[in-house]
């Protein structure tokens, strides 16, 4: 007992902190006005266009946390913050942050009244246009790597239509697409969410082969001649029997030997690993009220009960792994 501290205790805790001050650095636009050279804290708070003193308090703790450093009287980017958040890359992580910030964080708050009382506190379907956009961009940045993943690592040479269920901005296409010259796909979205999509895809050269498609896959009939099937990160927003529900009725759609592609953070059977997966159960809680995070062997089995027959599950990037399966005969 000696040697066992309250410290992973208080640390976990308190965390919470270390993250609403990276997310309002990101919300004033620190990272941006220290793109390029070192700044004094004048200059910092005048760009942003924030107090001096509340200016230091945010950029020091930056400092505390690796993301920026002080040298001097000066503040520079660190390196991982250069490359990220600072607008200067491709690799752009703020619009991930600003979705955290301004729609997931408050909702956590709420966290102990949806595991009292089973979910229920959700903004799901009554996000406005504003925040749809937000969420929708924010998602966007934090699934691409899974999506880059998908289209090196499956073989679409083998079909010719793609049809994206659920598929937010249209990102994972974008991926596969662009990797696949000869494929063509369909994105499938709820209205709203397909507006975005097809703002979001103006500028892509993969948008003259990806038709936007306002459906909803519960009530309304999917396109024909599609070969290939992608659910990506939709699965975790409902309860196992709306995900048979919606197994059952695309196998009901398509023709025997179609592949179903199911892009998701499965977990093994215990749904403890891998990590950070259990803690997202939260935020799928939260999401969408009725969402939670599934194992592997769970889908798998839900696969065969509604007419698919599983042929294989491979990691993709970070958390996420693809299941692929096919409409049996």
């Amino acid at each position: 007992m000696a040697n066992i501290t309250p410290e992973p205790i208080v640390k976990i805790a308190t965390g919470f902190m270390a993250a609403k001050h990276l997310l309002v650095a990101n919300e004033i636009g620190l990272f941006e006005q220290l793109a390029g050279k070192p700044t004094t804290l004048d200059e910092l708070a005048q760009r942003t266009g924030v107090p001096r003193r509340t200016t230091r308090i945010v950029a020091d703790a930056m400092v505390s946390l690796g993301f920026l450093e002080k040298r001097e009287d000066r503040y520079h980017n660190g390196e991982a913050t250069a490359a990220f958040l600072s607008g200067g890359t491709g690799a752009d992580l703020r619009p991930l942050l600003r979705f955290l910030n301004r729609m997931r964080y408050p909702q956590w708050l709420d966290l102990e009244a949806a595991v009292r009382t089973d979910g229920g506190h959700t903004k799901w379907g009554r996000m406005t246009e504003d925040e749809q956009r937000i969420a929708s961009e924010g998602i966007a940045v934090l699934t691409t790597p899974a999506a880059a993943a998908l289209a090196s690592g499956y073989d679409f040479g083998r079909h010719r239509h793609l049809l994206d269920l659920g598929g937010g901005t249209g990102n994972f296409l974008v991926a596969v697409l662009g990797r696949h010259k000869a494929l063509t796909a369909s994105l499938y979205e709820l209205p709203d969410t397909a507006g975005v999509a097809r703002r979001a895809l103006v500028d892509q050269p993969e948008a003259r082969r990806i038709k936007v498609i306002d459906g909803d896959f519960f009530k309304d009939a999917l396109p024909e001649g599609v070969d290939a099937i992608l659910v990506a990160n939709v699965v975790h927003l409902f309860s196992p029997e709306r995900n048979l529900d919606m197994f059952r009725r695309v196998r009901r759609q398509v023709d025997a030997g179609t592949r179903l592609l199911l892009v998701d953070f499965w977990t093994d059977p215990t749904h403890t690993q891998p990590p950070p997966v259990p803690l997202m159960a939260g935020e799928f809680l939260l999401f969408a009220g009725e969402g939670d995070v599934y194992s592997a062997k769970e889908a798998q089995q839900w696969l065969r009960e509604t007419g698919w027959r599983p042929l294989q599950h491979q990691p993709l990037a970070g958390a996420a792994s693809l299941i692929v399966a096919e409409a049996a005969v």
